[in-house]
């Protein structure tokens, strides 16, 4: 696979400040196939994508986090995308790292990537993650890896790396329009039986980057325990959800 597309798409929401330091640290050889979908920010988001050459779609009114990254995968598919890579461009990622990021998928032994921003618990609170943030994190890690039978260090990143096989097969349209829709995608994966893994990266929180807040956070956090408790019951056959209906069966 190390001659497939790689498309790059940036769900972007007020990133007028970071957009263009998230595209410096894009490897050269991707840029020219980079899609930035902005969800109807009232900043020079735009403006400042097209200045630096980005494809860029623009929703007419907002559709939320989880809608925005609808539009960026079916832009994705569309533009005939093997791998699809998806990064904030709100700087709060290592866009340098997408290389070692696709590496597996390139070789074709995993089918999702993700950067792991919490290699250890001093490294994620120097680099700024408010502490709240920090334990739930690891405490919705831990029941994930539990039900999900897995064992990786973070599912709650905004640098993920997707083979097409994936996204043509997920019914993704059906997700949350809400941030939820990071961790539905994750766990419909593991329900279909592809396979996935993570590099550690560096941590960066600054006042620009995109954080939700506490009462965002605390949905965000019973919106996965629920989601877990469906993949259970889908599993066992006690009730089905429409996350988990499958396109194709890809294993």
């Amino acid at each position: 696979m190390r001659n497939k597309k790689v498309v790059i798409v940036m769900p972007a929401y007020f990133a007028e400040k970071t957009v263009e330091r998230t595209y410096r640290d894009v490897p050269e050889e991707f840029k020219k196939n980079i899609i930035l979908v902005d969800d109807a920010s009232r900043d020079k988001t735009v403006e400042a994508a097209k200045k630096l050459g980005i494809k860029v779609f623009v929703h007419k009114k907002n559709l939320g986090y989880g809608g925005n990254q609808k539009t960026c995968y079916t832009k994705a598919l569309e533009e005939g995308a093997d791998i699809v890579v998806m990064i904030h461009p709100d700087y709060q990622y290592d866009a340098t790292m997408t290389k070692e990021l696709i590496r597996p998928l390139q070789d074709g032994w995993l089918d999702i990537m993700m950067g792991n921003r919490i290699r250890s618990r001093a490294e994620a609170l120097a680099g700024g993650m408010p502490i709240y943030k920090y334990y739930s994190n690891r405490f919705l890690t831990l029941l994930e890896n539990l039900v999900l039978g897995l064992n990786l260090g973070e599912y709650h990143t905004g640098f993920r790396a997707y083979t097409k096989e994936v996204l043509q097969t997920l019914p993704y349209k059906c997700f949350s329009n809400d941030f939820i829709f990071d961790q539905e995608i994750l766990i419909s994966a593991v329900h279909g039986g592809f396979k996935m893994g993570e590099i550690p990266m560096p941590v960066r929180y600054f006042p620009e980057a995109s954080s939700i807040n506490f009462k965002r956070s605390f949905k965000y956090g019973v919106e996965t325990l629920t989601t877990l408790v469906k993949y259970i019951l889908d599993k066992s056959e006690v009730r089905k959800y429409p996350i988990f209906n499958h396109r194709s069966a890809k294993h």
